[in-house]
């Protein structure tokens, strides 16, 4: 018998179904075989007292993304990926944004050419900000070629209307794509933020005020209604606190095909991390915004309840300081200058496992779930990602339950010059990281050079099995 690349041997080895003591073997970057005192590998480690997990899948990434504020991305990918995998993540999803009056097509391209310098494998959501015909006829061969979702923006610049959120909603439904919602009420956040400068109210914590949860909860509410009218498929981004959640558990009760995801920021952080001496707070502006303390212990709660089914970094990294930093419009410039985002790649498996494994709010299953399979399921990835399984990507993450760690910004291994989440006390840490059989980290170093990683092409998003049509007739005939 032929011995295999790799046997990790005597870890406990968690999915999101089960968990047992067991060894796992690689040949040829797949899982080959998992069982009990397996033959020894050319290389076999002993995990004994250890956990071996699914490598992180995160579907919400911001690196190399080319931005119009004047503001840059700080993470390339292969600095932004180095973060993915000192954190445990194996997968990530990115963006390709669309120039609006642009094909695209061009987009993709860019992004695809970008994604050469990646360390891990890597995706993309398809962010339409032109809802053309012309561009809406481009989904059916992206989606042929593996670009299985769609991005859409209810504010911001590249916002769409009502009309547009309709026809991009069809156009994915048609393709067997699910659209992902960022749900904002742009002109509230536009008559708020007229009305707090008007009265000099410039600081960082003024974005809270600008940006209301109720604003976030009638966005999401009026998307979750038309994807309702044209049963189509959709998933709320950065899910924020609970009122935005009861409307999506709300309409999922009525039938809708509604998914949702919440970010590590919200689970630890809160508005008043906005109110800091000076620009300080800068630091911690995202959006939608964090709200207050008791929004989270609402978002473990629907996290428990499965109305949330995955944690997102929503990784957008705008260094603090330099020309195309977070001050880049002056060191006092009004909130609404300062470019929303905030770094979070590498913290992402170990603050979720801290705040919800440690601290009793999940079992370690769930996490797996969050981190790793929900997503991987839901975007098309499954089973070759998000699994211990044979015949899955050898994406391995060997996992110390009670290693315990005070994050610093070094230790985050991207090209930010800050992290929010500096002094911050976890249990629970990776030990080593492996893609597709390649060991990708360990022990604080990246051992995955740019290029490693590989595009994944995703299946099509299951359509519903029995066709509803609320309007009385098939819209999209």
């Amino acid at each position: 018998m032929t011995a295999s690349d790799l046997v990790i041997r005597n870890g406990v080895i968690v999915t999101s179904a089960d968990m047992q003591t067991a060894d796992i073997a690689v040949t040829d970057g797949r899982i080959t075989a998992i069982g009990k005192d397996l033959p020894s590998g050319h290389e076999t480690i002993d995990a004994t007292g250890l956990w071996v997990l699914p490598g992180g899948v995160d579907s919400h990434v911001h690196v190399d993304q080319p931005l119009s504020s004047g503001a840059e991305i700080a993470d390339d990918f292969a600095s932004g990926t180095a973060s993915a995998l000192a954190g445990g993540t194996t997968t990530l999803i990115g963006f390709a944004v669309q120039k609006q009056g642009s094909a695209l097509r061009g987009a993709v391209e860019e992004m695809m050419a970008r994604g050469t310098r990646s360390r891990c494998d890597f995706a993309f959501h398809i962010q339409v900000t032109d809802a053309s015909d012309a561009a809406l006829a481009e989904l059916g061969p992206l989606a042929e070629e593996g670009h299985r979702s769609v991005k859409i923006f209810m504010t911001g610049g590249n916002r769409l209307d009502d009309a547009a959120c309709l026809r991009t909603l069809a156009a994915a439904k048609s393709n067997d794509m699910l659209c992902c919602i960022h749900a904002e009420n742009h002109d509230l956040i536009a008559y708020l933020t007229e009305a707090l400068l008007r009265q000099g109210n410039t600081a960082p914590a003024a974005t809270a005020l600008a940006r209301p949860e109720i604003g976030e909860r009638e966005a999401a509410h009026r998307i979750l209604t038309l994807a309702e009218a044209l049963d189509a498929p959709l998933q709320i981004f950065h899910v924020s606190g609970e009122a935005t959640a009861a409307e999506i558990a709300a309409a999922r009760h009525r039938g809708v095909r509604a998914w949702s995801e919440t970010c590590t920021q919200y689970l630890v952080f809160t508005e008043e991390d906005f109110d800091r001496p000076g620009m300080e707070g800068a630091k911690f502006l995202f959006s939608p915004c964090p709200r207050g303390p008791d929004a989270r212990e609402a978002l473990w709660a629907r996290i428990r309840d499965h109305t949330i089914e995955t944690i997102t970094s929503d990784h957008s990294p705008t260094s603090f300081g330099g020309e195309k930093g977070k001050l880049h419009a002056g060191e006092n410039a009004p909130f609404n200058k300062v470019p929303n985002g905030i770094p979070g790649l590498a913290a992402r498996l170990p603050i979720v496992f801290n705040e919800g494994v440690t601290k009793g709010r999940i079992d370690p299953m769930r996490f797996v779930d969050l981190v790793s399979t929900a997503p991987a399921k839901l975007f098309g990835l499954w089973p070759q990602k998000g699994a211990l399984a044979v015949g899955s990507d050898a994406d391995i993450v060997l996992w110390d339950p009670k290693k315990q760690r005070i994050l610093t910004n070094e230790m985050q291994q991207h090209g930010v010059d800050y992290t929010p989440y500096e002094g911050m006390e976890t249990t629970g840490a990776p030990i080593a990281v492996w893609l597709r059989g390649i060991r990708a980290w360990e022990a604080g170093e990246v051992l995955a050079a740019p290029g490693t990683g590989r595009f994944q092409p995703r299946a099509p998003f299951p359509k519903a099995a029995v066709p509803r049509h609320p309007a009385g007739f098939d819209p999209l005939a």
